[in-house]
Parts: structure tokens; sequence; C-alpha cells
């Protein structure tokens, strides 16, 4: 399915990468190690059924330039933390993030995370899919004043990812109240994830709008036949936050083409757990803000083709007698007995609506900074 020449990133190809040692103080698993200089191994459990990424943490430059506004600010180098897979299982063997996933949560090794302690930006980020499934990546973007937010919540008393407390839903003007619940927002899910009473009720209220007879393919359950299915016709969706800050989703289906003109299926799943996934087909069309020093998502419309009319991210250097903003100290503070961090957390993956891209070499792909909210391998990112 790829058209493109994937760039995978090599630590031996690679002048300026070094191995992180096993004394740093993001080894979490440094205990573990025989000796503090060891080489800090990794190891990440995904809630996909039996995927998982282990191997080692390096250390390597990002290259960043500041954006929008009048002023272009040079180029800076940035210290960021990388996760090498010599060992990957489950849908990484079916051809998943080919080209590696780069790692956007709160945890302190993501690379929005690293980048705020360096002191180069602040500790927010953002990024928009537009229609076209390509879109961008700004870290230190706050968003426009005139954006829409809603604050992120702890999930059981910690803050492992991105999550939101959606009230209710709304399929066109039928707003349904008993449809809310946590949700985390997150970037590496293709399709939205709902909880069984909320989907049930969301999934018959679209069927009744839509009105046409529905099928099942390829693991979705609500599909209907292009040909029978009036496009215009088809019902908007928002999902409703506190104080009535709502995020409208202008077109919840996506078309799967075959030789009698396809379907036309509603991008959602059910779940077996209290917690949903906001995922890409839901935020499609929109400048997504994950604002950890607020503690705030926001959202505003937008084509996704620069931030230059409405703000701009400027990268505060290191010193001229710097080549590049470090990382932090590479002593460990924490107890080396204390207890274990527990594995990262990321969106399952979705139901693959085609043909899966050619496996991964299991030995050759690296994971951007253990996931914990994951940016889709498929699009272009301008950093």
């Amino acid at each position: 399915m790829q058209d493109k020449e994937l760039g995978e990133y090599s630590p031996s190809h690679s002048s300026s990468s070094k191995q992180v040692p096993c004394s740093h103080e993001l080894c979490v698993m440094g205990p573990n190690c025989k000796s503090p200089k060891g080489h800090c191994p990794y190891t990440v459990n995904y809630l996909s059924e039996d995927t998982s990424s282990s191997g080692f943490l390096f250390e390597d430059m990002l290259h960043l330039a500041s954006v929008g506004g009048n002023k272009q600010g040079s180029p800076v180098q940035a210290s960021i933390i990388i996760g090498c897979g010599s060992r990957q299982s489950g849908q990484y063997l079916d051809g998943i993030a080919p080209d590696g996933l780069m790692g956007l949560g709160p945890g302190d090794v993501s690379v929005p995370s690293l980048l705020s302690k360096s002191g180069l930006v602040p500790h927010s980020f953002s990024f928009c899919y537009d229609k076209h499934y390509s879109g961008r990546l700004y870290f230190g973007d706050q968003g426009p004043a005139s954006q829409k937010s809603t604050s992120f919540l702890p999930l059981k008393g910690n803050r492992v990812a991105y999550i939101v407390e959606v009230e209710n839903y709304c399929v066109g003007s039928s707003c349904l109240m008993q449809t809310g619940h946590k949700a985390q927002v997150d970037t590496g899910s293709s399709f939205t994830y709902l909880p069984n009473e909320s989907y049930e009720q969301i999934v018959s209220e679209f069927h009744r709008q839509v009105n046409v007879t529905k099928i099942a393919t390829q693991g979705f359950e609500n599909c209907y036949k292009a040909r029978s299915l009036n496009t215009m016709n088809i019902p908007s969706m928002k999902l409703v936050f506190s104080i009535n800050q709502s995020f409208v989703i202008e077109n919840p289906v996506f078309h799967i083409a075959d030789d009698q003109g396809g379907v036309y299926c509603l991008g959602i799943q059910r779940m077996d757990v209290d917690t949903g996934i906001i995922g890409q087909n839901f935020l499609m069309g929109y400048r997504l803000v994950f604002d950890s020093e607020k503690l705030k998502l926001g959202w505003s419309t937008s084509d996704c083709q620069d931030i230059s009319d409405d703000g701009e991210v400027h990268l505060t250097p290191p010193p001229s007698d710097a080549s590049a903003t470090p990382l932090p100290t590479n002593e460990q503070k924490q107890n080396p007995h204390g207890p274990a961090v527990p594995p990262a957390v990321a969106g399952r993956t979705p139901p693959k609506p085609s043909a899966a891209s050619p496996p991964l070499n299991p030995y050759r792909y690296c994971i951007a900074v253990l996931p914990l909210l994951l940016w889709s391998a498929y699009i272009t990112y301008i950093i």
C-alpha cells in the first residue's frame, strides 16, 4: 500500500546516536540491568491483542525550526529518546506503523516532555489532520485564543494518556443524553471506539436517520451500499463536553471501494470497557492542541496548511557554546528497588478495511519514544 520510500531510523547510520545507559533517570527498566553502564532496555505492551515492542533506548537529535509570524529563527537540535525494537509482536508483524511511531504522550520520555524540559518550547503541541489524510505537527503550539477547549482528566489517579469527559453525543439534531463516558484522545487509532451502552444508542440513532438497509463487512457492523445511500443525507455527529463545548464531526463515515461502487461504513466500533477512544476519523479537519501546562485539549477548525495566520511557535535556542539542547541528567533519581512503572498504553489498532501492508521485519524498525499517544505513520508530519 505504500507509495513512498520508508525512512527507517538506524542507530548505526547516525553520527549523533548514543546508547542510553541503565543509569539514566529516564531508564525505567534500569533496576533490572546487570550493570549501571549497560544499555537501557524497554518494553511496551499495547491494548491491541498480543501487540508489544521491546528493545533498547538510544539518544539522538531532532532538528527543529520556528514557524509562523515574520521572524524565522535558526534551526535548533534537540536531544530525544528513541526506542529501537529488537522484538515486535502482534499487529507490528501485520504491517502497522512501517516507519515507526512517535511518542506524544504526557510521560517523561515522550518527545513533547523532553522538548519542554529542555526549555525549547512550552509543554504543548498541536497536530492537524486534513480531509486528504495529511497533516502537520507543531511542538510548543498552544493554539489560537479563539479555540474551544475541555480539561484533561486523570485515569485511575494517573495522567498516562490524554483523557477527556464526553457528556453526550448528538446525531443530527437528536442529542442522546445517556451516552457520556471518559475517552482517550488517540491519534494512533484510525477509528473511534465507544463503550457498549453508548455505542448501541448512537449506532441505533444513526441508522434510524440514514434509513437504509444496513450490512456488515470487513469487521464493521454498520455499513451501507454506496448506490443506496445519498451521501448528502448522512447525519453529522457532535460530541458535547463540559460547559457546552461542542466538537462537530462532519462526516463520520468512510468509503470502502469495490467494483459495484463500494460501501460506506460508520467509523465507530464497540469496546467492552468504560473508557472509549476518540480516533483519527473524528479529528479530521481540526487543529488539536494538547496542552500539558494548562491540562486542556483545545480545538479549532483548520485546513492544516499553516499556523502563521493565528499564531506562531518560536524555539528558545540553547547557549551559543552548546551544540544541542541536552536531555535531563544521566543519573537515576528513583529508588532502584522501587515499584515498576506501568507499560505505556496506546489505542487499539482498528480492523483492517483493506489489505495489510507487507509484514514488518521485527529487528529493523525503531519506535520513537515508548508511545502513549501515537502519531500515525501515514501522516506527513512537518516540524
